[in-house]
């Protein structure tokens, strides 16, 4: 009886063991797809430019969540100022009223890409059709106010996962990271945001900020103006990686 006693506690054990064993390995498994799908730079489910290795002394500006009526055109403004160009990526529902400031993005000579055209904070859990369906509604809204065609995408968040590797690849979109994030959506203090991207640069860096923010326009003259300092020039996304 004490010998079975034994080898049942024994299996029961080994048992208990293996259960556990299993579910930790699906939580470290869960831990690293989050990750993964969180951190663009990673590149685990598609390919995103996020910064070009080059030693040429250039960086380009992003700017993601416009158009916005009262600060994109401030931050247009201190681009015109300075002669810089950079890349909007703009949302699609925020059109709408907001033509003739995409038309002037576009007059200026920058670039306009594609940031979806709900930015819901469901959009990386869509399937792949309606993803898809959801990129080509902002693509044609983009169209239709500048004429010309944009086959750049940032993903809502910088979230990634294989649907979006899929409706990308159906629409034929070459994806926009960043190697510099302001985080200009949760530091208050403007000054610690232009200490942060400045600190950050490199060459052939891509640079994460938001035209929508009310301080955006006084943080990019104090990044434009220091870095030109230490000799920077600014392009746009296709100008940086030629494509």
């Amino acid at each position: 009886m004490t010998e079975l006693f034994l080898l049942q506690t024994l299996l029961c054990w080994l048992k208990t063991d293996m259960l556990w064993t299993a579910l930790g390995g699906f939580l470290l498994l869960a831990a690293y797809q989050a990750y993964v799908a969180f951190d663009i730079s990673f590149g685990a489910y598609l390919r995103a430019f996020c910064r070009k290795p080059t030693k040429e002394k250039l960086v380009a500006l992003t700017f993601d969540d416009g158009p916005h009526p009262e600060h994109t055109p401030q931050v247009l403004d201190v681009l015109k100022q300075y002669d810089v160009k950079a890349t909007f990526f703009v949302i699609g529902t925020r059109i709408a009223g907001n033509e003739d400031i995409l038309k002037r993005i576009h007059a200026e000579g920058h670039q306009t890409g594609n940031h979806s055209f709900s930015h819901k904070n469901t959009f990386p859990l869509l399937g792949v059709k309606k993803m898809a369906t959801d990129l080509l509604q902002c693509e044609q809204a983009i169209n239709h106010v500048t004429g010309c065609e944009t086959k750049w995408f940032r993903p809502p968040f910088g979230v990634t996962n294989p649907n979006m590797a899929k409706a990308v690849k159906m629409r034929g979109y070459r994806v926009a990271g960043w190697s510099v994030r302001s985080l200009d959506t949760v530091k208050s203090d403007k000054d610690k945001v232009v200490r942060r991207v400045v600190s950050r640069l490199c060459p052939g860096a891509v640079v994460l900020l938001h035209d929508h923010l009310p301080d955006t326009p006084y943080v990019l003259e104090q990044i434009i103006g220091q870095a030109k300092e230490k000799d920077y020039d600014f392009v746009t996304m296709e100008q940086l990686f030629g494509c």
